[in-house]
């Protein structure tokens, strides 16, 4: 196991544990910011799968997740918020 694989694991453990706030919030950061972290965070995956970098890619691709369950939450949030009808 390296060195590198642990400091990464754990740096991304440490992002998961400061987004729970995010995820149990009423308020959601914007929804592009969320896919576009996400599908950068995605991409790191694949890197260090093919670094061999395991440990990484595991707690790196549950941060991904909590930013795409965030822009899922936004999404919704979005949908379900009621336009007010005009006023004749």
């Amino acid at each position: 196991m390296e060195w590198q694989d642990i400091v990464l694991s754990v740096g991304s453990w440490i992002f998961t544990i400061a987004l729970i706030p995010s995820v149990l919030s009423k308020d959601k950061p914007a929804l592009s910011s969320s896919v576009m972290t996400a599908s950068v965070l995605t991409i790191y995956v694949v890197v260090y799968i093919t670094l061999s970098l395991s440990m990484s890619a595991a707690s790196t691709a549950l941060v991904a997740a909590m930013w795409y369950t965030l822009a899922i939450q936004k999404y919704v949030q979005g949908r379900t918020k009621k336009v007010p009808e005009p006023h004749a």
